[in-house]
């Protein structure tokens, strides 16, 4: 038994490794090869010194503007969390998450642990959890069929935007469709639930994984706890969750206006359609935060939106895109990591946000805690 679990242990510590070092190579891949190939960093500087301070502050009033929203997101569907104990939890797990390879499960933890010593149940920081997750994953589905949709009537939408448009409704529909289904009937949600289970086991037996249990019993305590939580709290979520994300856009239009791209080279609708499909690169769990990834990806889509740019040459548009989006990137990315740093001190030295969690045995947390 002690060997398996050495070997185990041995795995897990090799795939480690093995996932910061692809990390590391694609982060320097692009940023030292494929980004200098679109444009020259010192054409990027200068496009970005060519921003007014009055811009500048304009795009730092946005990104904190952005932060409230996710704040905002997370007191809805904790119902008693504070406004800064939600961004003292938000901002050190979006640290965390951005900075670790496959730093998400560990952010989990952190998380949880937060809201533990804040005196919140564990059905309420779950069901948190569950539930703006789904809504960020139907507005991150969703942007892009709006996106296109407004591109399809300014007649800016090709055959190939408009087939990947037709697809994303449907992938939205089937998700909504199934969520209404649990959310409908206790005899459905506890069908979809085992059938969830019984696909996710096949999958984790494959990589020689435990099998899951009692989805079914799981889905119908979502089901009772959801309803609960939306009937009360539904449109503060709702409303949230579409702010928090507009906000987000807002700053990259803001950074791709102020670097002197006109609404003729690239509109409105053409950056947020590079928006909407950059936040689905945010789900690729090769870097962390989709660091390097989502850069590319948004410097690639912007510059193609843009090919009509008008009598600005080819290399001071491709500096001005890319300004464009590391300057968004920094804001919205770079910063969180050491005001990530800073709210996770603020929770461990702050005593006097502590509760005891009443009524309910304390258990042990789901993933890994740093410094606990």
């Amino acid at each position: 038994m002690a060997g398996r679990d050495a070997r185990a242990a041995r795995k897990k510590l090799i795939w480690r490794v093995v996932q910061i070092l692809i990390s590391v190579v694609l982060v320097v891949a692009i940023f030292a090869y494929a980004i200098p190939k679109i444009a020259d960093y010192r054409s990027v500087w200068q496009a970005f010194t060519n921003m007014t301070w009055l811009e500048l502050t304009s795009l730092v009033v946005a990104t904190v503007f952005n932060l409230f929203t996710y704040w905002w997101q997370n007191m809805a569907s904790i119902p008693g969390l504070g406004l800064w104990q939600a961004a003292v939890n938000n901002q050190t797990t979006t640290s965390i998450a951005d900075t670790i390879p496959g730093g998400g499960y560990i952010a989990v933890g952190v998380g949880y642990t937060m809201y533990r010593s804040w005196g919140f149940p564990a059905s309420a920081i779950a069901l948190s959890a569950l539930v703006t997750g789904i809504w960020n994953v139907f507005m991150k589905l969703g942007l892009p069929v709006i996106a296109l949709a407004i591109l399809a009537v300014q007649g800016q939408a090709s055959g190939g935007l408009v087939l990947a448009s037709l697809v994303g409704v449907l992938v939205l529909a089937g998700g909504v469709v199934l969520f209404a289904l649990v959310l409908w009937k206790k005899e459905l949600a506890h069908r979809i639930g085992d059938g969830l289970g019984r696909a996710v086991s096949v999958v984790l037996r494959l990589i020689r994984r435990p099998s899951v249990e009692q989805w079914g019993e799981a889905a119908v305590r979502f089901r009772r706890q959801t309803i609960d939580l939306v009937s009360k709290r539904g449109i503060a979520l709702t409303v949230t969750t579409i702010v928090s994300h507009l906000a987000l856009f807002l700053v990259l239009l803001l950074a791709v206006r102020h670097v002197g791209v006109s609404e003729s080279e690239i509109s409105t609708a053409q950056v947020l359609g590079v928006f909407a499909f950059g936040r689905l690169v945010t789900a690729l769990p090769l870097t962390p935060g989709g660091l390097g990834l989502v850069e590319l990806s948004y410097i690639g889509g912007l510059i193609l939106a843009g090919r009509a740019h008008a009598n600005v040459p080819t290399d001071v548009f491709h500096a001005q895109v890319a300004a464009a989006v590391l300057v968004f990137r920094t804001l919205t990315y770079g910063i969180q990591i050491p005001l990530g740093a800073f709210t996770y001190l603020i929770w461990r030295f702050n005593k006097s946000w502590r509760r005891p969690v009443v009524g309910e045995p304390e258990p042990q947390p789901a993933a890994p805690v740093a410094g606990s």
